[in-house]
C-alpha cells in the first residue's frame, strides 16, 4: 500500500478497505480505548488501592500496638497501683499547713541538738508549685565539721521530706568552742521543706 491508497481511503467505504489499513484502524482504536479505560477508570481505582493499602498499614501498625497495650494491661495496672501507693506515702511526708511551724521547730532543734549555733534563721514566703509549695529556709550555723555533718544527718532522718540547696562552708576565724580541736566553721544554706496543696489552693 502506498501514499496514493492511502489518500483514496474513504471513511464512508470502510468495508472495502485494504486489510493492513483496516488492522491499523482497529489496532488505534483498541489503544485509544484502552488508554481511555486507563485514564478515566483503571487510574482512579489504582489510586484508591494505593490509599488503601496505605490506610491498611496504618492500621495494622495501630493494631498491633494496641495489641501489644492490651498484652501488658495487667502489668501496667500493677504499676500504677504501685505508682499510686508510692504518691501516697511520698503525700504524707509532706505537711499540710497546720504542721509547717511544728516542722520548723524541728529543724531548729535538730541544729541546735547537733551543737550548732545559729546565727539566721530565716523561713522565706511559700513558693506554689504545680500541687505542692515550697518553703524555704535561709540558715546560718556555726559549728564544727561533724557538728555539721550530724546536723544534715538529723534533717535526712525527719519523718517529713527536707532538702538542702547550696551549702556554703567557711571558717569563722576563732578558736573552736570549750577547747574542743578543730576550728569553727560557718555553714550558710537553703534548706526546703514542701507542702501538700490543697485541691482549692491549686
Amino acid at each position: 500500500m502506498d501514499l496514493n491508497e492511502l489518500n483514496q481511503l474513504e471513511l464512508s467505504n470502510i468495508a472495502e478497505w485494504p486489510a493492513p489499513a483496516k488492522v491499523f484502524v482497529i489496532l488505534f482504536v483498541c489503544v485509544v480505548l484502552g488508554f481511555a479505560w486507563y485514564y478515566f477508570d483503571t487510574s482512579d481505582q489504582l489510586d484508591r488501592l494505593k490509599s488503601a493499602r496505605s490506610e491498611e498499614l496504618t492500621l495494622r501498625q495501630s493494631f498491633e500496638s494496641k495489641q501489644k497495650k492490651a498484652a501488658n494491661l495487667e502489668a501496667y495496672e500493677e504499676q500504677l497501683v504501685e505508682m499510686r501507693d508510692s504518691l501516697g506515702v511520698l503525700l504524707q511526708q509532706l505537711p499540710d499547713k497546720t504542721e509547717v511551724a511544728g516542722l520548723l521547730v524541728e529543724v531548729s532543734q535538730t541544729g541546735l541538738a547537733s551543737g550548732l549555733e545559729f546565727l539566721l534563721f530565716k523561713p522565706s514566703g511559700e513558693i506554689k508549685k504545680e500541687f505542692y509549695a515550697e518553703l524555704p529556709i535561709l540558715i546560718r550555723v556555726t559549728g564544727l565539721y561533724h557538728e555539721f555533718g550530724s546536723f544534715i544527718s538529723g534533717l535526712a532522718s525527719l519523718p517529713r521530706i527536707v532538702t538542702i540547696h547550696p551549702v556554703s562552708i567557711s571558717t569563722l576565724g576563732q578558736p573552736s568552742k570549750e577547747g574542743e580541736p578543730g576550728q569553727l566553721l560557718v555553714l550558710e544554706t537553703t534548706v526546703k521543706t514542701y507542702r501538700y496543696l490543697e485541691e482549692e489552693e491549686q
